[in-house]
């Protein structure tokens, strides 16, 4: 069995770290801690249950279970998982909210698929 990609996690700011400023990283980040700043990369993010995150955020794939506020902009798609909280603006492709998650905010969808 081969490990895809996103499933190999590269770094890890965990619970109870605090940051400030721009992070810009390659690989995947599992972010637990509280962060307030932006974040760029052109991989994957991963905002774990503890994370409580203020911030303008730009990837390619960002999975979201903990608290998050600002904007997002996801060039493959966001997973808002349960807990999971943002409140703010996203602008992705595909968006999926699971049950239990919260999504205030607006979005936007270029490149989906309309309803025919």
């Amino acid at each position: 069995m081969s490990l895809y990609k996103e499933e190999i996690v590269e770094s890890v700011i965990g619970e109870g770290v605090k940051l400030e400023g721009r992070l810009a990283f390659q690989g995947t980040l599992k972010l637990g801690g509280i962060f307030d700043g932006d974040i760029y990369t052109s991989d994957r993010l991963v905002i774990m249950d503890s994370a409580q995150v203020r911030a303008n955020i730009e990837a390619d794939v960002v999975i979201l279970s903990g608290k998050v506020e600002g904007n997002i902009i996801a060039k493959s798609k966001l997973e808002i998982r349960a807990p999971g909280y943002f409140r703010g603006t996203i602008l992705t492709p595909i968006l999926s909210v699971e049950e239990g998650g919260v999504f205030e905010g607006a979005s936007q969808m270029p490149n989906a698929a309309p309803l025919t």
